[in-house]
């Protein structure tokens, strides 16, 4: 399961595949990760340099963070795709691609302009299609490399 908890500032991305439970999250910060709860991360309950700090601690990295960057991530059903949208503007500075398929949704590609590379954007934009179809129930099959790098 891929998960992606966000504020105004961070997302956090949960990898319940990576994850051995060794509860240093919740020992770091409990009133965000509160495994009795579900959603079990609770982003607005501390500020964000807290969540980052108590993340950086997570021994099978199966918790990350990034920055927002003033970037939206919105999923598009109808168009197949994820999109990342920086600041008011709707020119998109990234998407993340998929097919439906007899197996379940086949991402791909996963793109983001140069002038927004490396923030952690396709990154969330792999994680915001990988979430839907899980919700869904539908299997995620990342032919793109970034995301089967990701996934």
């Amino acid at each position: 399961m891929h998960r992606a908890y966000e504020n105004e500032d961070i997302t956090v991305f949960w990898d319940s595949e990576k994850c051995f439970h060794a509860k240093e999250c919740v020992r770091g910060c409990p009133e965000v990760f509160d495994i009795t709860k579900r959603p079990w991360i609770d982003m607005s309950r501390a500020e964000s340099a807290r969540i980052w700090q108590t993340v950086s601690r997570c021994p099978s990295k199966a918790l990350t963070c990034a920055y927002k960057h003033e970037v939206s991530i919105e999923f598009d059903e109808a168009a197949k795709r994820s999109t990342a949208y920086a600041g008011d503007s709707r020119e998109p500075v990234g998407e993340c691609d998929y097919r439906e398929s007899e197996d379940g949704w086949v991402i791909v590609h996963t793109e983001v302009s140069p002038g927004h590379a490396g923030k952690g954007i396709a990154k969330r934009l792999v994680f915001k299609v990988a979430e839907e179809a899980e919700k869904r129930k539908i299997p995620v099959i990342p032919v793109c490399s970034y995301a089967a790098k990701v996934l």
